[in-house]
């Protein structure tokens, strides 16, 4: 639980029909494999004490009884066990029968939550046999001793921060205002649901869109366990279709008609920093919610969930090419409407043959074609310094050819050298002022280029050098419309690849291709050999790592000691992985040292951020001052990178 960390799980026991004591040893047997498993929050389904499709028979007192003395059991296994149990089974309070979900943890029953709304139409018929429950909690007997009893019950530890787990029934989730909602409101961040939803056609797809959203809605963890194989087939068919989501994210799933018991670890730290940042999510003034406290220990949580290397780009080779289509749509119209409201005579671009510049062209090409604008006005050019290199420099020829645009070519060794001269900078001196003064001067002949023709200035920039700042102030830094600025490098890669592979020019693909395999490089500095002898990976570090950083960072608000471990967990090479897997592997030593190197650079360079020219957002992660980050420039990175130091000796010790 280190880190905000839980390991949850859904289970669902093979069930005989009225048979409350076979049910409860196979619900034992899950109880112990999800102790050894390291689960915290386990849920089990609707009325799995007795089977959920036990009809009239829940009239009978021998039936009640039965799921009374089972639950007993339960709860007498339940001791030593570092865990909460929700269990279904029929429960009679107040000369009326109620659908119940048992809260179990370390040897006492913790609270009865009964279903509240009853399902009445279709095959459902569970008004014939319960009552719903209402808000109002009160005491009720059980095996001797007053257990709370109602829907608007809380269950919390103090050992692990934040913890409030509510509990809703089934059709709760299907109603029109589910108690989970409430729950939310009143403080829960966990939701479980006990479940026994029949299979029909088309209806797994509809139950996996309800968890998911309603965990997005909630910003919370859903932990639904849904009644399976062992249930009477006499009408219906139940497939033990388990699901675990968080923040509209779909962390596991069962397959359906197995019985299989899921497990995954849910980021409590996450779902705080959610709700934070998400102000319409306002709580409940005047909750009347009973709290219960729960016996948990605080450890660390082995992590089960993985983390995905590039969090910007979909694994999914079709939502990768539909959402690669959706953000070169957006950037375009984007422009297209600054280009409109401007009266723009003319899109000018630096087109270096690098990646960043040649997806900045093939947008504003997307953007021309939106307006209906002939593509040859468009005005590409070529500035050549004392890094450029022959191959990049054919790239942006051919490119601005094959989308029918005629290049300038415009060398800046002569005016940088004079500016040297008039500034006393030494030309063999390759600081800094040498690699900056190029970048200045291209934007000048840009800027100069743009008043000329009526146009504006499209800038090239991506948000993973804007992150690291990775730019020259009021050099590439700068430009009229940034088209580029909510688009991370390993997605900027993606886009230039679909681009290629949907063109349908083979001309343009290969050219594509070709860019895509030349090293990142602001070429500033003199190549060698006719090769570029400036890489900012090499710099700056790796930007698969640095866009894994800064997702986690800005998007879910951990802190360096979490994404350090995170990171481990997702790019350190395994022995087993040796053979597959990307390539895109690290020790554990590279990975604590570019993380120093983007926490240093990340606070260091705010300044060049809160003054970046206008361009769209894209997604979830972005860095416009105007808009997802509102940073003043003076902030220190004394906090996080004291988090880091802490983290030093740890590391070494690795190590």
């Amino acid at each position: 639980m280190q880190d905000g960390f839980i390991k949850v799980a859904a289970m669902t026991p093979k069930v005989r029909v009225a048979d409350p004591y076979y049910n409860a040893d196979k619900i034992m047997e899950l109880m112990d494999e999800a102790e050894e498993a390291g689960a915290k929050i386990v849920v089990f389904p609707e009325l799995c004490i007795t089977g959920y499709t036990c009809e009239d028979l829940f009239y009978q007192q021998t039936l009640l009884d039965a799921a009374r003395e089972a639950l007993m059991q339960i709860v007498a296994h339940s001791d030593g066990m570092d865990a909460v149990f929700f269990v279904g089974l029929p429960f009679e309070h107040g000369n009326k029968l109620y659908n119940v979900a048992a809260v179990v943890n370390c040897g006492e029953l913790m609270g009865l939550v009964p279903k509240k709304n009853l399902p009445m139409y279709g095959e459902f018929y569970e008004g014939r046999h319960f009552y719903p429950g209402n808000g109002l909690c009160v005491m009720t007997e059980f095996d001797g001793q007053e257990v709370p009893f109602g829907t608007d019950i809380l269950f919390e530890s103090d050992a692990i921060q934040g913890l409030s787990i509510g509990v809703e029934i089934c059709e709760d989730l299907w109603s029109v205002v589910s108690p989970s909602t409430q729950h939310a409101l009143a403080g829960a961040n966990v939701i479980v649901n006990l479940s026994a939803s029949n299979e029909t056609v088309g209806k797994e797809s509809f139950r996996r869109k309800l968890v998911t959203m309603a965990s997005a809605r909630l910003c919370c963890g859903y932990i639904y366990a849904c009644a399976g194989y062992g249930e009477s087939s006499q009408d219906l068919v139940f497939g033990g279709h388990n699901l675990i989501a968080e923040n509209g994210q779909l962390l596991a799933e069962s397959q359906r008609f197995t019985n299989e018991a899921i497990y995954t670890d849910l980021d409590l730290q996450k779902i705080r920093f959610e709700r934070r940042r998400v102000n319409s999510f306002a709580p409940n003034q005047t909750p009347e919610y009973l709290l219960v406290p729960l016996g948990l220990v605080r450890q660390e949580t082995e992590l089960s969930r993985t983390f995905a290397k590039k969090p910007f780009v979909p694994d999914d080779t079709r939502e990768r090419d539909r959402r690669c289509d959706e953000i070169l749509t957006i950037q375009a119209m984007g422009l297209a409407k600054r280009m409109e409201h401007t009266k723009s005579q003319c899109a000018v671009i630096g087109l270096s043959g690098g990646l960043d510049s040649t997806l900045a062209f093939l947008v504003i090409a997307k953007a021309y074609d939106i307006l209906g604008l002939p593509r040859e006005t468009i005005l590409p050019v070529t500035m050549p310094g004392f890094g450029t290199t022959g191959r990049t420099k054919d790239n942006a020829t051919k490119l601005a050819k094959c989308l029918g645009c005629e290049l300038l070519d415009i060398s800046i060794a002569d005016s940088v050298t004079q500016h040297f001269k008039d500034i006393s900078q030494d030309p063999e001196n390759r600081d800094v002022t040498y690699e900056n003064a190029q970048a200045r001067e291209r934007t000048q002949i840009l800027m100069d280029l743009a008043n000329q023709k009526g146009g504006l200035v499209i800038g090239t920039g991506d948000l993973s050098e804007l992150a690291l700042g990775w730019a020259t102030y009021n050099g590439d830094h700068m430009s009229m419309y940034g088209v580029n600025g909510g688009i991370p490098k390993t997605l900027v890669r993606h886009l230039v690849r679909y681009y290629a592979e949907t063109c349908g020019d083979e001309t343009l693909r290969q050219v594509l291709l070709d860019v895509l395999d030349t090293p990142v490089s602001p070429e500033l500095l003199p190549p060698k050999d006719g090769e570029i002898a400036q890489k900012t990976e090499d710099l700056v570090g790796p930007y698969t790592l640095h866009d894994f950083f800064l997702y986690y960072m800005l998007r879910w608000g951990y802190g360096p000691r979490k994404i350090y471990r995170i990171a481990c967990e997702t790019f350190i090479l395994e022995e087993e992985e040796a053979d597959g897997g990307d390539g895109e592997w690290f020790d554990a030593h590279e990975i604590f040292q570019w993380l120093k190197v983007f926490f240093r650079r990340f606070f260091a360079q705010q300044f060049k951020r809160s003054c970046l020219p206008d361009g769209p957002k894209v997604g979830s992660v972005a860095l416009s001052p105007r808009g997802d980050l509102r940073m003043p420039s003076d902030a220190v990175s004394r906090v996080w990178l004291r988090e880091l130091e802490e983290l030093e000796e740890e590391v070494s010790q690795l190590l």
